[in-house]
Order: structure tokens, then C-alpha cells, then sequence
């Protein structure tokens, strides 16, 4: 290798490395972010757990059925915001996105004593 193509490298290694430690940290730091406005709530012993949440408008619940044998039917039934998951069998996920501000409640169509209150701001 030539001295001038090995000056070079020398010269943009730290600049290199630099990046790279730039590009790790962004993704880490994004990674967080999303995990952060991706709330999780499990359905376990015919509950909703946690039963209350707050969120900013826009951000997801990701409902997850962790009954080992338990079928659970998520559904939001309000004037101003309506979703129905279906039936959700034993470890299925099901991501709800809260669009509008409000207060909703979020019922189990087969458990009726499950409720989740949603607080969206």
C-alpha cells in the first residue's frame, strides 16, 4: 500500500468510527422511542392488565391475549372512535391506534366484567 493511500486511512478512520458510533446510538435512541409509544396490555385471568392507561393521540396499545386457553374479543364501541379486534385467540397480538382525543373503554365481548379504561390526550 502506498504511503499517501495509507495516510488517508489513517486520517479518516476517527472520522469513520465517529460515524459509525453516530448510526448505532440513532438507531438505539429510536428503537426506545418506539418502544416507548407502544403501550402493552395483556388479557390474563379474564383482566385487562394494566386497566387504565394514558396516551397521546396517535400512539398504539398493542393488546395481547395471554390466556393459555381463553379466547378474548377486544372491541371500543364510542360516537367518536370504534374498533373491534375479532376474536383473539391464546397468544395473539392485536395493535389498536387511538386517532382521536378522549376517554374510551375498551370491553371484551365474551368476559364482560373485562374493561380497559384508555385516557387519550
Amino acid at each position: 500500500m502506498s504511503n499517501t493511500l495509507y495516510t488517508l486511512i489513517a486520517r479518516a478512520r476517527p472520522a469513520l468510527v465517529a460515524f459509525a458510533l453516530g448510526a448505532a446510538v440513532s438507531g438505539v435512541l429510536a428503537w426506545a422511542s418506539q418502544a416507548q409509544s407502544q403501550n402493552i396490555v395483556s388479557q390474563k385471568g379474564r383482566q385487562f392488565q394494566p386497566s387504565e392507561l394514558t396516551l397521546k393521540q396517535g400512539e398504539t396499545v398493542l393488546i395481547v391475549n395471554d390466556d393459555a386457553d381463553l379466547r378474548h374479543h377486544a372491541y371500543v364501541d364510542s360516537a367518536k372512535f370504534k374498533f373491534d379486534s375479532g376474536d383473539q385467540e391464546p397468544g395473539s397480538k392485536t395493535p389498536v391506534r387511538f386517532s382521536v382525543a378522549g376517554t374510551f373503554e375498551v370491553l371484551c365481548a365474551i368476559h364482560p366484567k373485562m374493561k380497559l379504561t384508555v385516557h387519550v390526550n
